[in-house]
């Protein structure tokens, strides 16, 4: 009866440790945690829409912080340097209201930034390329509130896609 119950103790213990096999501590990179820095300079606005590339800047650096994969430079020269440029602001309707097709219920709003990450010690581009964030907001009787209401949360969705890229890259 005791073999019986180590057995099943052991089974289970062994089940247990097989599932965290694949799961690795720290940067998937392969660097070490807050061994490389990195400077977020201010990010451009090419659209329409106004403080787009203050609300990008601020959301890039939090994620950044919150990732921890890198230290943020915040007085002086970090080791990558990341610009950016707001590209594009685009709005698309996702549904429609039941009862009349014309009204819309809920909009896409997707942000586009062209990002560029430069190692600053070799000039380096570590990536150059567009990266976009997305999400949906529910239109009310004000438009333009839901807007920008939504718009701390289309900027961090950008920019959990620019500290992943820095985070996962291999360079």
């Amino acid at each position: 009866m005791a073999s019986g119950r180590t057995r099943l103790l052991l089974a289970l213990l062994a089940l247990n440790l097989c599932g965290c096999a694949g799961y690795r501590l720290g940067p998937v990179n392969g660097a070490v945690a807050g061994a490389r820095s990195v400077q977020i300079q201010p990010f451009g606005n090419h659209t329409l829409e106004p403080r787009l590339g203050d609300q990008v800047t601020q959301e890039v650096r939090a994620e950044l912080q919150r990732d921890g994969t890198y230290q943020l430079a915040t007085h002086g020269d970090g080791d990558i340097v990341v610009t950016g440029t707001v590209t594009r602001y685009d709005r698309s309707e996702v549904t429609l209201s039941s009862h009349d097709v014309l009204v819309v219920r809920d909009f896409r709003l997707t942000l586009t930034a062209h990002v560029l990450a430069k190692d600053r010690a070799t000039g380096k581009a570590i990536f150059d390329q567009p990266v976009s964030g997305s999400t949906v907001i529910r239109v009310g009787s004000d438009l333009t509130s839901a807007e920008r209401q939504a718009l701390p949360l289309l900027a961090n969705d950008l920019a959990r896609n620019v500290t992943s890229l820095l985070a996962e890259g291999k360079w």
